[in-house]
This record gives structure tokens, sequence and C-alpha cells, in this order.
């Protein structure tokens, strides 16, 4: 299956996310636009407009019916979950610090272990198809593992860690297999031809349980910025910006057929 390209977007992208059911595909931008796309067809099915800044994350809720924000500490959040039965909320940012909230209080219940968590910016975060557990992945170059209490995330406990050679912007979790897929590169203003031959910006896979580099997919020119799996684990998304210097060149979403 070939993949299907989407072009919409007139900034750089930051975030990708599918909806529960697979059949809907959310993208986000600095644009200020976040848009929603038919994952099968590759079609517009519409923008939402109101925001004054770039879009960083999103999270899709299991009943759609509440919006909640939160104000973190100085540093910004890159990525926000929704935890089991929307009671709780995982935020990760730039002081590589991971915290679970109270979705009716806003109180912080949970913090991560400064010591064995990451040491620089946290620029993913993604939820296990059960709930169970999170990947979240860095610029200091890992993709970590914590285990949670399924119920409430109130703690927190480092599993297993995927080294790279690159810092990592995007990580995910396969719902189908036992595979978790990692892309990065540098900044933009770095890309050359040579960094795209020696793979710098593939989609890496490794195995979850035994954190063994598997395979590599290919096909983009600039850093990778998020990754989402399909639900039905077949397909998943990969997004970047194209830059070259300070000059965008194209914003991309690929879907891509990964299993038959």
């Amino acid at each position: 299956m070939r993949p299907i390209l989407m072009k919409g977007h007139e900034r750089p992208l930051t975030f990708l996310k599918y909806n529960r059911e697979g059949d809907l595909l959310f993208s986000f931008a600095k644009d200020h636009t976040p848009t929603v796309w038919f994952a099968d067809s590759g079609e517009r099915l519409g923008t939402y407009r109101g925001h004054n800044g770039a879009v960083w994350c999103c999270d899709v809720s299991q009943t759609s019916e509440s919006v909640l924000t939160i104000k973190g500490p100085q540093a910004r959040i890159n990525r926000v979950v929704w935890g089991p039965l929307n009671k709780t909320i995982i935020s990760a940012g730039e002081d590589a610090v991971i915290r679970v909230w109270d979705t009716e209080t806003g109180q912080v219940l949970k913090e991560s272990d400064k010591e064995t968590g990451h040491q620089k910016t946290i620029s993913s975060l993604s939820k296990s198809a059960d709930d169970s557990h999170f990947l979240t992945g860095s610029l200091d170059k890992s993709a970590k593992v914590p285990t949670i209490i399924p119920l409430g995330y109130k703690n927190l406990t480092l599993i297993k860690t995927y080294v790279t050679e690159r810092p990592v912007n995007a990580c995910v979790i396969s719902p189908l297999l036992y595979h978790v897929v990692i892309g990065g590169g540098q900044e933009a203003v770095h890309v050359t031809t040579t960094d795209r031959r020696a793979g710098k910006f593939e989609a890496k896979f490794f195995h979850k349980i035994l954190q063994e580099e598997i395979e590599g997919v290919k096909g983009h020119f600039g850093p990778i910025n998020a990754l989402d799996f399909n639900p039905d684990g077949r397909r998943f998304g990969v997004m970047n910006d194209e830059e070259v210097g300070t000059s965008v060149v194209g914003s991309s979403i690929w879907c891509i057929a990964t299993l038959d």
C-alpha cells in the first residue's frame, strides 16, 4: 500500500493523534489551526479555529464530553494524555519531569524521579492500548517506559529504556505487536542530504520487551516530529516538517501501511 500524503498546514507540524475508532486523524501545527482528516482517504474533514498560538499536543478522551486545561510549571508542557476513565492527566515537558494531575482538583498527584528519569526535555508521551503503561521520548536520546497503577497513575516506576543515537522527538507503542516506534533527528538548520542518506530521519522499530532495534522506515528529509498508530495496529502515521535553514519547504503527514 502506498502512503497517503495529506497537505493543508502552512507551518511546521507539531503533533498527530488518531481517535479511538481509528477513522479520524487529528493534526496540529504552528499555524494555530488543528485539523481533522479521514484516515482512510486522507480527505480533510474540518479545521478548529480560535487558537492564538502554536498547538503542541492533545488527547482524545474516552467520552469526548469534557475539556480540561491545566497550568503547569514555568517550563512548557509538551505532551499530555488522559488517564483511565478521565480521572487523571499525565503531562511532560521541558523540565524533563512527568506529572500526574487530578482532573477534578487540578492538583499534582505524583512526579517522576529526576535521578532515574530523563535528563533533558521530554518531547513525546504515548499510552499503551490498555492504559497500563506509557512511553516517553526525550532529547537525551532515549525513550523510557514507566509502569503505573492502571486506575490511578499515582506511582511511576521505570521498567524499560530504548537508547538511540539521536534526539527523540516522537515515540509510540503498537497496540497490536510488541513494537515501540521511535523517531527524531537533529535541528532542521543542520539538515543535509548526507543526513538523509545516513538514515537519521528513520522511524525506528524496537522490540518492546527485548529493547532491541528491529527495523527502520525511511522517507522523510527532515526530523520526525510525531508518530501515532491507528488503533487497528496495522497502520501508523509519521509527521515531520521539512525545513532547509530557516525556510519551510513543506509540512507532511504520511499514513503508512505496516502490516497486511
